[in-house]
């Protein structure tokens, strides 16, 4: 299993949204450390930034790097996270 590290604007930006969607957001983050092929047809590669992934959680995506450590970059609405 792999630990989980969130950076300071995907904690903000959990602490800002109704708790149900942010337990959500985490539950699947969780799910993707403990064994990252139960999420393989949900992540995509983000074009333009190397080892950086986008697995979509509702109307949500998670961009996040990974390796050792899976680091949470940023929280964002579908139209607004790769910007």
């Amino acid at each position: 299993m792999k630990s989980v590290v969130y950076e300071r604007q995907a904690l903000k930006t959990l602490a800002r949204m109704p708790a149900e969607t942010a337990a959500k957001i985490r539950r699947k983050v969780g799910q993707l450390a403990t064994n990252p092929a139960s999420q393989a047809n949900n992540i995509k590669a983000l074009k333009g930034r190397a080892g950086v992934f986008r697995p979509r959680v509702g109307d949500w995506r998670v961009l996040y790097r990974d390796g050792v450590v899976i680091a949470v970059i940023r929280i964002a609405p579908r139209g607004s996270a790769c910007e």
